[in-house]
């Protein structure tokens, strides 16, 4: 019985000491775990504040050297900065990331600025279905290029023309339209610029006046001795070394657009440029009535407008132009034209060309020239054209028709008709047209009827 109740004593005794070591084993553990806990806990907190952080930065940088001029010259500037803003960060957590992965650098590059592009400077492709809007299709503008079937003996014609001695003075007119079209005021300014100058040798640059019809609606002034011939323009020698050659191949291959404006206007604005670079002499237009001889007129153009203010004038017109042989101020005429053409405006490449680079020459030396005031050539204005087709009204009108009249033949060479405004209008007996035809008539029974 002892001995059974000592051997139970036994047993509790190491059923205690058990439990104590069990206890003593667990508080390590415990222990264990809570410590690997919080470091589990610190490194997912490490990391979660390192993942935020690195795209913040990225940002940052994109926008600082966006901001920030200096780093337009390299990305030096750049990454002081990167490493600047990477000391606030933990060194160990930003040593590994920068270890890792090197954030790019964007630089900001200042590019020089592009310069503007004009219609005239894009190529125009050959192939009709990508021909850019505006731009004519072969066969129809174009058409005008073609050279005429006698245009390869333009120089000789033209030379061997001019070469007679009886030439006292050389004009030149162009007609870039059909032969039909060629009416009765167009020779009516032939008529009076003989009439005028009888020992003068008139060249008509014209494709469609170089032919049997041409040469038939002509003959007249030759049966009266004048000398008149009508020759197919070789463009290629007329342009030759000048800017106008440049323009013209461009505009051959398709390179410039023409624009909405008359090609044929156009390249009567560079052709009589370049006729009288080449040749020297008088350029007119076909609208004109002649009144008086320019014998007395050398390197001159006219103004179409004068500011009364200040007696200046201020726009030119090229309708009339009397030069020397490669005169410098048709050179820059011709460059002007080339570099700045524009199809699409209405007297751009015509009087308004001639104003700006006579503007742009104004006290420069080495241009001899004069410009005559606007009764020389251009009496009346466009808009009031109408008056001069006009027969008297009543006696103020009259008395008015009277005093315009004689200060037109003492102060005028030529009148321009401004026929784009005018060439519906008839002359009414008593007008000043009416007079001004009597005046500068050649076949005067016809010629009063024609206006």
């Amino acid at each position: 019985m002892c001995e059974e109740k000592k051997h139970r004593s036994s047993d509790a005794e190491a059923h205690s000491l058990a439990v104590q070591r069990l206890k003593q084993c667990q508080r390590p553990l415990s222990t264990s775990i809570l410590v690997l806990c919080l470091f589990l806990s610190v490194g997912y907190n490490g990391f979660r504040i390192f993942y935020v952080k690195l795209p913040f930065l990225a940002d940052a940088q994109v926008g600082d050297s966006n901001k920030s001029p200096e780093n337009a010259a390299g990305g030096t500037q750049a990454k002081t900065k990167w490493s600047s803003s990477s000391a606030k960060l933990s060194s160990s957590s930003l040593l590994y990331a920068v270890k890792e992965e090197q954030p790019p650098v964007i630089r900001k590059i200042r590019l020089p600025p592009l310069k503007k592009l004009e219609s005239s400077d894009l190529p125009v492709k050959d192939s009709s279905p990508n021909t850019p809007r505006g731009v004519p299709k072969r066969g129809s503008v174009f058409k005008i290029l073609r050279p005429g079937n006698r245009s390869r003996w333009f120089s000789r014609r033209v030379k061997e023309f001019f070469g007679d001695s009886s030439c006292k003075f050389r004009f030149f007119m162009t007609w870039i339209s059909s032969l039909e079209s060629f009416g009765e005021r167009e020779f009516f300014t032939v008529e009076s610029m003989f009439k005028s100058h009888p020992n003068a040798c008139l060249v008509i640059v014209s494709n469609s006046l170089d032919s049997s019809g041409g040469t038939q609606l002509l003959n007249p002034f030759g049966e009266k001795g004048f000398r008149v011939i009508a020759v197919s323009p070789d463009f290629d020698y007329i342009f030759k070394n000048t800017m106008g050659e440049v323009w013209f191949n461009r505009l051959k291959k398709r390179k410039i657009n023409p624009g909405e404006i008359s090609l044929g206007q156009n390249l009567s604005n560079l052709l009589r440029l370049a006729l009288l670079y080449k040749f020297g002499g008088i350029y007119m237009d076909t609208d004109f009535v002649v009144l008086k001889s320019f014998s007395g007129l050398r390197n001159v153009i006219g103004a179409q407008t004068m500011d009364l203010a200040t007696g200046n004038w201020s726009r030119l017109n090229n309708a009339v132009m009397i030069f020397d042989e490669q005169h410098p101020l048709l050179l820059k005429f011709i460059e002007e034209f080339a570099l700045t053409f524009n199809g699409n405006k209405w007297g751009h490449n015509g009087p308004y060309l001639v104003s700006r680079v006579v503007s742009k020459i104004s006290g420069r030396t080495g241009f001899n020239f004069t410009v005559l005031p606007p009764p020389a050539f251009y009496p009346v204005d466009w808009s009031k054209i109408p008056s001069f087709f006009k027969g008297p009204r009543d006696k103020p009108h009259s008395k008015w028709l009277a005093g315009k009249l004689l200060h037109v033949r003492m102060q005028s060479f030529a009148v321009h008709l401004w026929n784009r405004h005018s060439n519906n209008l008839k002359a009414e007996k008593g007008s000043i047209m009416d007079h001004l035809v009597s005046d500068s008539c050649v076949f005067c029974n016809s010629s009063v009827s024609a206006l």
